[in-house]
């Protein structure tokens, strides 16, 4: 529409949510925007009947949201978001007239308009409280109309400006009439108006309480006080020694402050503030204009003069002053990034990467890399020198900085950027790089890792990677053994004859599991040898558990262990003697007392007990509840160790006479 029909009128306003433009195209639509740094176009809708440009509009604040008043004759239409309203100034003149100007204060509070028979009409913008109106003699429409009115300030006025005149109106019933030299242009601002012409800057404002204080005939106000002080003494600081209670910091403050207005006030300088105007900006704001302007010397001076934080104040400016530094091409990169350093050095707050990244956005990449040189956080460098393209080094300071994160960071921008083989020819070259990239691929990329150790004729880890493959990656039966049979294959190569064999042996393993598997219709793959034995032996297939003894040559004490540990669980008492007879026990007898007791049959676990190691058959009669025999044997065999823990077994009524027996030995012993 705008491109088709044009811009009849733009108006910029700010709000808190930042400086906005509502636009006026020929087709009578209005647009507006909120914030022009997150440009987001608002389309109004369309007022029914407007075939011509309305004499006046403005942009209002109301409850947050913004609209549209703009006047047709002697009508007044709102605009929001999603309708019109025709509204009516309350307590407004029947004889108004048509309107010609409106303006709205700088805080969006009050609303101002002129009609064509002099008449202003002055209210609250929400058009719902008169608070004055004020007749003119001039019935032409004015160029401008502007609010002029202080912060609390109980006064209200507005600036009707036509060609070299200019009226002031409010409350009172006479105006105040100016006379311009030249054609001039009207600024509202936060505590008056400007007033600026080719050659001259004005500022139109309500004098204050204060200074109507001091100057009022005969006043005693503190500032009339301090200025009689001032007019008696050269020095203007002693008129405080007659008021009471002093605040000397709010003095010394304003001292300051005052100073600081003075300095920008200078013609050279020419940045004309009131004091309001100053608090409001704050003095951040002004710093940054100063430094706009590249006024760097005097921003400093400010700063000390202020005494405000170094991050606050010159090290910020410093920055700037930096960044506009990089932009003179007339000196050489050396040059320019020594001068920098000699003026920066370590300052806090300062930012290298910042001052490189302009230098850079200008096209000096050497200037850029010389200024990271001085950036003590990698953090910060290794962004900067990835998008400047210089991979390589950006790896080398991650790998400096010790932090893995950076480096992967690193590590995964140079595979997007290199072809296959110059990447992994750039990270043969940085072993710590490597070992992190290998971390990763072993996670998420095992084909890569496989590549890298190609590479590298790593068959060790080739064949790890293998091992790790079958358990991992594959489902089928077939697939696992292949995977492991090379897993066998990198190892020979690798010479390691241990890890090749015991493969080697996992894979008979798995052929022999799945056809327990086929043949009983039970999960037997993947478990281990040990239990893959033991789950046999407790299903009572003795003959295929003997077989996997012999053929993966199980020690005869290990396969022991697991036999009768299985036949105790599966209580196969019978085939537990059985077995013990079969030939001598690689583990004596008394493992076949424990497992027995162990499973609460101690009537089994007596017939072992006799046949354990003379050594160990008194713990057996103990475990066996036989005190008497365990008595009997200690005393056989002289030990009086043995006999003390017969007799510390010995704790029912029923155990007196064993005691005795223990007791009876015991002195004989000791009479020997």
């Amino acid at each position: 529409e705008v491109l088709q029909n044009h811009v009849l009128e733009a108006k910029v306003f700010h709000t808190e949510y930042g400086t906005g433009v509502a636009i006026l195209t020929g087709a009578h639509r209005f647009t507006l925007t909120t914030n022009i740094d997150d440009l987001k176009l608002r389309r109004l809708p369309e007022v029914p009947g407007l075939q011509k440009r309305p004499s006046c509009w403005a942009v209002l604040c109301q409850d947050r949201v913004l609209v549209i008043l703009l006047a047709v004759g002697q009508e007044l239409y709102l605009l929001d978001n999603t309708s019109f309203t025709l509204v009516t100034p309350p307590e407004l003149s029947p004889h108004a007239g048509a309107y010609l100007q409106m303006a709205v204060s700088f805080n969006y509070r009050y609303l101002a308009l002129f009609t064509d028979t002099g008449y202003i009409w002055m209210g609250m913008s929400s058009l719902k409280e008169k608070l004055c109106e004020f007749n003119c003699d001039f019935r032409a429409p004015p160029k401008q109309m502007a609010w002029c009115k202080r912060p609390r300030s109980k006064q209200r006025a507005v600036v009707v400006a036509w060609d070299r005149r200019l009226l002031v109106a409010g409350d009172a019933k006479e105006g105040i009439q100016f006379v311009l030299d030249e054609d001039s242009c009207l600024v509202p601002e936060l505590d008056g108006v400007r007033i600026l012409s080719r050659s001259t800057h004005e500022f139109l404002h309500e004098i204050p309480e204060a200074s109507k204080e001091i100057f009022r005939i005969a006043s005693m106000a503190p500032g009339a006080l301090l200025l009689e002080a001032q007019k008696e003494y050269e020095a203007a600081s002693f008129g405080k020694c007659f008021i009471d209670k002093f605040p000397p910091e709010s003095f010394v403050r304003t001292c300051r402050d005052l100073r600081v207005l003075n300095a920008i006030r200078d013609y050279q300088i020419g940045v004309p503030l009131t004091f309001s105007q100053y608090k409001q900006l704050t003095i951040e704001v002004l710093l940054d204009r100063l430094v706009l302007r590249r006024l760097y010397p005097l921003a400093i001076k400010i700063c000390e003069y202020l005494r405000l934080s170094e991050i606050q104040g010159v090290s910020r400016i410093l920055a700037h002053w930096a960044c506009y530094k990089v932009q003179q091409k007339d000196k050489s990169d050396e040059e320019v990034a020594h001068a920098i350093n000699q003026k920066l050095g370590d300052t806090p707050g300062i930012s290298y990467s910042e001052i490189a990244a302009r230098a850079y956005d200008c096209g000096r990449t050497e200037l850029a890399i010389k200024l990271l040189e001085y950036e003590p956080r990698s953090g910060e460098q290794v962004p900067l020198l990835l998008k400047m393209k210089r991979s390589k080094l950006a790896l080398s300071k991650a790998i400096e900085s010790g932090d893995t994160d950076l480096v992967y960071t690193v590590v995964l921008h140079l595979k997007n950027e290199l072809n296959r083989s110059t990447f992994f020819m750039t990270l043969q070259n940085q072993p710590v790089a490597l070992s992190l990239y290998r971390q990763f691929c072993k996670h998420q990329e095992p084909e890569t890792l496989k590549d890298l150790y190609n590479q590298d004729d790593n068959h060790q880890e080739l064949g790890n990677l293998h091992v790790r493959s079958s358990y991992t990656s594959e489902k089928s039966m077939e697939g696992r053994v292949a995977e492991l049979q090379d897993g066998v294959d990198e190892y020979y190569k690798a010479k390691n004859e241990f890890a090749a064999k015991a493969t080697d042996d996992q894979i008979k393993l798995l052929r022999m599991q799945r056809r327990l598997q086929d043949d009983f219709d039970k999960p037997y793959l993947d478990y281990s040898l040990h239990d893959t034995v033991y789950n046999l032996i407790l299903d009572g297939n003795h003959k295929r558990a003997e077989q996997l003894y012999r053929d993966f040559k199980i020690p005869d004490k290990r396969f022991w262990w697991l036999k009768i540990s299985a036949l105790a669980e599966r209580e196969d008492w019978e085939e537990m003697e059985k077995f013990s007879k079969s030939k001598k026990s690689p583990i004596g007898y008394l493992p076949f007392v424990e497992i027995c007791v162990k499973h609460h049959n101690r009537y089994e676990a007596k017939k072992f007990a006799p046949r354990v190691a003379p050594e160990q058959r008194v713990k057996a009669y103990i475990l066996v509840g036989e005190l008497d025999q365990a008595a009997d044997t200690a005393i056989e065999h002289k030990s009086e160790s043995e006999l003390n823990l017969v007799l510390a077994k010995c704790t029912s009524s029923t155990d007196a006479a064993v005691a005795e027996k223990i007791n009876r030995a015991k002195t004989q012993s000791l009479k020997k």
